[in-house]
């Protein structure tokens, strides 16, 4: 009662107070709603958000949030995330975009990909030499992009993920490909697009990505980082021929670094994080 007698007067516009005395040390809770200011200096949002059933009312409150979530964020934007209250604090965690445009255009292609996974059958797996399958995904700008802006160019795709703690795999793979970014531009290779695609969306959101790639010095100039809805993802690994278990707060899962050309046809696929960059340049400049 005392939080609702704390929240229940703010108007939109209004700030309220974050402290909320008497609360557990941590909870967590589905936010959506519409950013109204972006402090980027501060790493602050305030949010105009939705009422949260059986918590509190619809209300203008402002969320502490990754440097990297600030950096995407933009006024009049609709996302949704996971509210922290945290040593009488709020945080706003696992940031999504969330208006009616993006999730149209994800959503979309979600759907005809799980269709084209079911009428392939058994034959959903892409062998070398064919088409990559046409999907569309949230980059680390939480921007919609569809498989299609790459064609024209040569393309490295791997999957991975942000948490996966065994150096020898994800940590591996990102490596391998920052090296071999660095080595195509030494051979003079200017058609080149790099495309790491997260399979847990679940922690994966656009801002982790973003901060993951700022961690590790990642020039994102042609490295782009994909996530999106676990159905989307789902039907892709099917069809890239990858295997993901979660098992608790991890996923066990295979690895692949495959090659495409300007067409959109794989020419090329390593399983594992043992390749060297050499092996893919000598096949792009063919």
């Amino acid at each position: 009662m005392a939080v609702l007698a704390l929240v229940g007067c703010a108007k939109r516009g209004d700030v309220a107070a974050a402290p909320v005395p008497g609360r557990p040390a941590e909870e967590r809770h589905p936010l959506k709603g519409e950013v109204v200011t972006v402090k980027a200096v501060e790493n602050i949002l305030i949010i105009h958000h939705d009422a949260i059933p059986d918590y509190m009312p619809s209300m203008t409150m402002e969320f502490i949030v990754s440097a990297s979530d600030a950096g995407i964020a933009r006024a009049g934007q609709r996302i949704r995330g996971e509210m922290v209250l945290r040593d009488n604090k709020l945080y706003l965690e696992k940031i999504w975009p969330d208006d009616a445009q993006t999730n149209g255009q994800i959503d979309a292609a979600a759907n005809a990909l799980a269709q084209d996974t079911t009428v392939r059958g058994k034959e959903a797996y892409r062998e070398v030499g064919e088409t990559l399958p046409d999907f569309t995904l949230l980059d680390q700008e939480g921007r919609a992009v569809s498989i299609n802006r790459f064609r024209g160019k040569q393309v490295m795709l791997n999957f991975i993920f942000t948490r996966c703690p065994i150096a020898t795999m994800c940590p591996a793979a990102t490596l391998k490909m920052m090296a071999l970014q660095k080595a195509a531009r030494a051979a003079g290779i200017g058609n080149l697009e790099l495309v790491s695609i997260s399979f847990d969306p679940a922690n994966d959101s656009p801002g982790v990505l973003k901060e993951y790639a700022a961690v590790r010095g990642i020039d994102t100039s042609n490295f782009t980082f994909l996530t999106g809805p676990d159905a989307a993802v789902r039907h892709l690994l099917v069809q890239m021929g990858i295997i993901r278990e979660f098992d608790g707060d991890t996923i066990k899962h295979t690895l692949a670094t495959l090659l495409i050309d300007e067409s959109g046809r794989i020419v090329h696929r390593v399983d594992g994080s043992q390749w060297e960059p050499a092996e893919f340049i000598a096949r792009m400049k063919k």
